[in-house]
C-alpha cells in the first residue's frame, strides 16, 4: 500500500513539474475573456433597470428605521 501511494505522489509532482505555467497565448486568451466579461458586466450594472433597482435599494436601506 505504502509503495502505491509513492508511486502515485511521484506521478503528481511529475505532472506538475510538467504543467508548471500557462503560456503567452493561455494568458492573451484569459485576458481577453477577461476584459469581454467586464464590459458585458459593465454594460449590465450601467443599464436602466438595474440602476433604478440599485438605485432603490440603496434608498431604502438609507431610510430603513431602526
Amino acid at each position: 500500500m505504502k509503495r502505491k501511494v509513492t508511486v502515485w505522489v511521484r506521478s503528481l509532482v511529475r505532472a506538475a513539474r510538467a504543467d508548471s505555467g500557462m503560456t503567452t497565448s493561455e494568458y492573451a486568451v484569459g485576458t481577453i475573456a477577461a476584459c469581454a466579461f467586464a464590459a458585458v458586466l459593465y454594460k449590465v450594472v450601467t443599464s436602466a433597470p438595474v440602476m433604478a433597482q440599485l438605485q432603490s435599494l440603496l434608498k431604502d436601506a438609507l431610510d430603513a428605521k431602526f
